[in-house]
């Protein structure tokens, strides 16, 4: 297996940042929040750097697009989670893909997202998807991402699931 590295995109904070609503502020840094989905609540504490750009609390009958803790990244590109610390369970345990793909020379060359979505430039890498693993019936995790290992090595490919 190996470790999921995020790439600071924010498309987990886009989406499942919609059912993370600002209940109430305590202080300048601390929120408590629920998390919709299964309605619990959590607090937040927003961290250093971001003190400043603390999350306005949402006007009330407006919707809000993402999480209302996503900010730019301080320290480089992308998007980082000024709770990071405190975040909800449902994020620690967000992973945007769930399986890269290495090609004979130990080069990454796709990745798979959600269930079974594959995301390469590799066109022989798509065709074998295509016609020898989507059409692997998806009932059990583990067996499905055993079947999909196996069928990647026929063709010379690694495929090493994320953690």
């Amino acid at each position: 297996m190996v470790e999921f590295k995020c790439s600071w995109c924010g498309k987990c904070c886009a989406c499942y940042g919609d059912f993370i609503k600002i209940e109430r502020q305590l202080t300048s840094r601390d929120y408590y929040c629920r998390y919709g989905i299964k309605n619990e609540m959590f607090l937040a504490h927003v961290e250093g750097d971001y003190i400043g750009e603390y999350p306005p609390v949402p006007k009330e009958g407006l919707p809000q697009k993402g999480c209302p803790f996503m900010r730019k990244n301080l320290s480089g590109n992308g998007f980082a989670c000024a709770i990071y610390n405190t975040r909800p369970q449902v994020c620690k345990e967000f992973r945007c893909y769930r399986m890269l793909i290495f090609d004979g020379d130990g080069h990454e060359c796709g990745r798979i997202m959600g269930r079974n979505q594959l995301k390469t430039a590799d066109k022989t890498l798509e065709r074998i998807w295509d016609e020898e693993i989507a059409p692997i019936p998806y009932r059990d995790g583990t067996r499905w991402v055993k079947m999909v290992i196996d069928a990647l090595a026929v063709y010379g490919y690694r495929g090493d699931p994320v953690e």
